[in-house]
């Protein structure tokens, strides 16, 4: 019965490629649109609430590995312009507090003038 059901399958069906570990590399001289700091107006940041409620369809053997990899490329994406944000207001931080303490010892009383 289940060769008759393979065969059966096969024929109504084209044969699936073997899912990769890793989501496929994109065609050579286009970028994915998850690469870079840089993302779309059209593609709205991710809540925690659309991250935590995720679901993914199911297949034979669990999760639909394309549908993991798309949200987690994009959850990483998120991190990655969160983090360079970070990273950029820190550096600004750092910037704003030494011109202040420059500024504030040329300009106090007895200070070195």
């Amino acid at each position: 019965m289940r060769t008759l059901l393979t065969r059966l399958r096969r024929a109504t069906h084209p044969p699936t490629p073997p899912t990769p570990h890793h989501p496929p590399a994109p065609p050579a001289g286009r970028r994915s649109p998850h690469d870079g700091w840089y993302r779309a107006d059209s593609c709205p940041r991710l809540t925690v609430a659309q991250i935590r409620n995720r679901h993914f369809r199911t297949v034979r053997r669990g999760l639909r590995p394309t549908d993991v990899y798309a949200h987690l490329h994009r959850v990483a994406s998120e991190l990655a312009t969160t983090r360079h944000a970070l990273t950029t207001a820190t550096e600004e931080n750092t910037r704003i507090k030494t011109a202040l303490r420059t500024w504030q010892s040329q300009f106090t009383p007895g200070g070195n003038r």
